[in-house]
């Protein structure tokens, strides 16, 4: 268990794998954790030093209860982590909100990042995916683990993939309604989404320039193909990559092509790399 100081607060990481190994930062969905990535960390750490971060209102990182913030102040405790560790720079790969906010950070923070693989991202919020997020955060203040559910989880997966695994998502949901009828849990996932209300990085994509991968999932309801294809017209020579019938949680869905993608595309040498 790790723990460094930022702003007095307590923040959660974990550092695996070999230091001679390239490094690699895995960045969190809206409600996952450090934890989430368990199943890939055999494989990854096999190539890589692998860093992973619970940012705040995530995991066993501080709980923002004094107010609300947005994603600067992620993307900030991101540098501090880095600076802590002495790390100059470093692969990044991230999902969701965790794909929104590695892209955030490399606009802000470019000199940083060697290479950026972005699963279901997108450039802003629009007020479309704002809108589902009040969805969710209406259902949270009810209290009502089973409505939060229904809201949240199903949308996540393909249509295919939630029929094919029904005995797996019904157990799945055995595992979730206690957590999400925890007020102390809600809470924190009504603060995730606020948070990522004003993410809008349209106007710097311009301004980007490292290597980058675009990964899109075909079924994915939440951030849509459209979403990902506005980055790639926007971000100079980017790499646009479509998956086939997976949902919003690629990852899970297909986790080969996922850990194929990260290896793949973050060990290719530099001078083979060209954009």
């Amino acid at each position: 268990m790790s723990i460094f100081k930022y702003q007095n607060k307590d923040i959660f990481y974990e550092l695996d794998g070999d230091a001679s190994k390239p490094k690699i930062i895995i960045l969190n969905g809206i409600m996952m954790s450090t934890k989430s990535w368990i199943p890939f960390m055999n494989t990854l750490t096999e190539h890589f030093q692998v860093l992973r971060l619970d940012f705040f209102d995530q995991g066993q990182s501080h709980r923002l209860e004094e107010g609300n913030y947005t994603h600067t102040e992620q993307i900030d405790l991101m540098k501090a982590l880095f600076d802590y560790l002495d790390i100059k720079k470093i692969n990044i790969v991230g999902i969701s909100y965790g794909g929104n906010a590695a892209l955030a950070f490399a606009c802000k923070y470019q000199a940083y990042v060697k290479r950026l693989l972005l699963f279901n991202s997108c450039a802003y919020t629009s007020p479309w995916l704002k809108d589902i997020g009040d969805g969710w955060n209406l259902a949270g203040r009810t209290r009502n683990g089973q409505l939060y559910y229904n809201i949240a989880i199903p949308v996540i997966y393909s249509s295919k993939y939630y029929e094919e695994k029904l005995d797996w998502m019904r157990a799945r949901e055995k595992v979730l309604l206690p957590i999400f009828s925890d007020p102390e849990f809600l809470d924190r996932m009504e603060r995730l989404t606020i948070s990522a209300e004003s993410y809008d990085v349209r106007d710097k994509l311009k301004d980007l320039h490292v290597p980058t991968m675009i990964i899109s999932a075909e079924q994915d309801t939440l951030t849509p193909m459209k979403d990902q294809e506005y980055l790639y017209k926007h971000i100079k020579d980017s790499i646009w990559i479509k998956l086939p019938d997976v949902g919003h949680a690629s990852m899970y869905e297909n986790p080969l092509t996922f850990t194929t993608l990260i290896t793949g595309f973050f060990l290719v040498k530099d001078e083979t790399y060209t954009i």
